[in-house]
């Protein structure tokens, strides 16, 4: 995790002596450079999930490091990234040593945006990127976003369709499971007509707007799901919305 960015950057490996990726390199990396030497590791590619800064800025160390590793990346971001050697392409799994890493093309944060499910035998993890947190999920306002439709589809109908038991490891903070963010986020219960919508007129992004849903967010702060007067909605920052 980078105290800067509160990005998490994993080192996945199928045992000790054997292969291992990076998913994101968002530093510091020390810590994962020194756990691959001192486990004898061979790390055979860097997947990003996406092309944001705080999951790319330490790239060109990993690559100084590790010379000729391949970095990959889904093709609709692979010109925002130089350091991109090859594709990730959604459905065409990842060879790794034992591991098997199946990419999930989920849209919303970017249009890029990619989900690994990793598995050895009968034990799998997903990795989530900025699609999903716990208790929390990606906004649609950032750099190269698509909708909030996207967004929706891409944690309901891909995500939390996974078995409940499904560790869930995101781009940010706090590791999850795909059960506990059914039952527990706030966002989910309302997808899921647990819970009811909210009424309460706002401003957000300073224009007039139905507040939704004002759930956290990973960084300690909110994030607000907000319905314009057209009747789209979008996920935007929670220090963007005024409410009254």
């Amino acid at each position: 995790m980078s105290d800067n960015f509160l990005t998490n950057t994993y080192l996945v490996a199928d045992a000790p002596g054997g292969a291992a990726v990076l998913v994101d390199a968002g530093g510091p990396m020390a810590p994962l450079f020194d756990a691959l030497e001192a486990n004898d590791l061979t790390l055979t590619a860097v997947l990003l999930t996406h092309h944001h800064y705080d999951h790319v800025c330490a790239l060109d160390e990993t690559l100084e490091r590790f010379p000729g590793t391949p970095v990959l990346i889904h093709a609709l971001e692979r010109e925002l990234v130089p350091q991109a050697t090859g594709e990730i392409v959604p459905g065409e799994p990842i060879p790794c040593g034992g591991l098997r890493i199946e990419p999930l093309h989920t849209p919303g944060h970017t249009a890029g945006m990619v989900s690994l499910l990793i598995s050895q035998g009968p034990e799998q993890a997903l990795f989530t990127g900025d699609t999903l947190f716990k208790g929390s999920v990606g906004g649609v306002r950032a750099p190269g976003h698509t909708t909030y439709a996207d967004l929706k589809s891409s944690i309901m109908d891909k995500l939390l369709a996974l078995p409940p038991a499904t560790p869930v490891h995101p781009g940010h903070t706090d590791p999850t499971t795909v059960g506990d963010e059914l039952e527990g986020n706030a966002f989910v219960r309302v997808w899921r007509g647990l819970d009811p919508e909210g009424s309460e007129p706002c401003t957000a992004l300073g224009e007039p707007a139905t507040l939704v849903l004002l759930g956290d967010d990973y960084d300690g702060g909110h994030k607000a799901w907000v319905r314009w007067p057209d009747g789209s909605d979008d996920i935007v920052p929670g220090s963007k919305v005024e409410r009254g």
